[in-house]
């Protein structure tokens, strides 16, 4: 079901800033690498919708939740 694998998208976006921050700078490369990383299947649709959110709406989203619940970034 696409739906899930729609959520999967999301929550991968909004929990983890290293994605987010590809997905600002190459929305439709990091879209088919979440795609094909976890081998989802998402429609035509959802793929345009998801590619028209912008980083800004994912960035409030992500300020919103729990940091708890955020993917902590490791700098080297």
């Amino acid at each position: 079901m696409s739906q899930v694998h729609v959520e999967q998208i999301l929550g991968r976006l909004a929990t983890d800033e290293a994605w987010r921050e590809r997905f600002r700078r190459a929305p439709d490369d990091t879209l088919d690498e979440l795609v094909g990383v976890a081998s989802l299947e998402i429609s035509a649709t959802e793929r345009q919708a998801l590619l028209a959110m912008s980083p800004e709406t994912l960035d409030a989203f992500a300020a919103a939740l729990d940091p708890r619940l955020q993917r902590l970034g490791v700098t080297r």
